[in-house]
């Protein structure tokens, strides 16, 4: 499906979002967490702790980056993590477990085994890569990214990889978007970014005047004027032609 579609001529950069649209999570956050936790004794709900974990993200995430940042992006980035978990987790996890359960599932996450690739990712990046097109990422993710796609065997199809941990900025702002392309030497009409969320991808993609296209592989978001909605990777290959 394509509504209000300018074609891609000229595109010569495709930028995607990482999490959610080249890969997800195999299984949940709250099953991993749960498996992990009862390796330390703590026999706690999976479907609870995913809906604890969710509350807790998005109320970090609504306080932005911390001040530690740009002083120890490394330590400030594990520190806000281990503020998720300890949230999430509440009275369940005591306090002189966290620190080692932590570390175990900081690690998982880094590694193939808590992700797996959409069944079409491999292949329309091959695709696309095929017809000379550059590709790129733009994602709210952390350093993990760089081992997560290693570790996924897709890092090689990207030239560079834009993380909203080392710029400052998360997407939906512009300024994210903006570094990526003087980043590759193009300007925003040469660029499209994919991504699985309305918000953040598609309308802080055209805001910053690239042209977006949103994958939405359930039908249940609404499109921002100006974007293309598909419902699997494979299908932007025909828009690109």
């Amino acid at each position: 499906m394509v509504d209000h579609w300018r074609p891609m001529r000229s595109v010569q950069v495709v930028f995607f979002d990482a999490a959610g649209t080249l890969f997800r999570v195999r299984g949940s956050v709250g099953r991993i967490y749960a498996d992990a936790a009862r390796t330390f004794g703590i026999d706690t709900d999976p479907a609870r702790l995913q809906r604890a974990f969710v509350s807790s993200f998005h109320a970090a995430s609504a306080r932005g980056f911390p001040e530690e940042r740009s002083r120890d992006p490394a330590l400030a980035e594990r520190l806000w993590w281990m503020s998720v978990v300890r949230e999430a987790f509440g009275a369940v996890m005591p306090e002189p477990v966290l620190p080692a359960y932590f570390d175990r599932v900081f690690e998982l996450f880094r590694g193939a085994d808590a992700w797996e690739l959409f069944s079409d990712t491999r292949a329309t990046l091959q695709d696309l890569r095929s017809r000379g097109l550059r590709l790129g990422v733009i994602s709210n993710f952390d350093s993990r990214l760089f081992d997560v796609l290693a570790n996924l065997g897709v890092d090689s199809y990207f030239e560079q990889v834009f993380i909203s941990w080392r710029i400052g900025v998360a997407k939906p702002d512009v300024r994210i978007f903006r570094r990526a392309l003087e980043a590759m030497g193009i300007g925003p009409l040469q660029a499209a970014h994919v991504g699985d969320s309305a918000a953040e991808d598609a309308e802080g993609a055209l805001n910053a005047g690239l042209q977006a296209v949103l994958l939405d592989r359930t039908g249940a978001q609404r499109s921002p004027r100006g974007a293309a909605t598909v419902r699997e990777l494979a299908a932007i290959g025909p828009l690109l032609r």
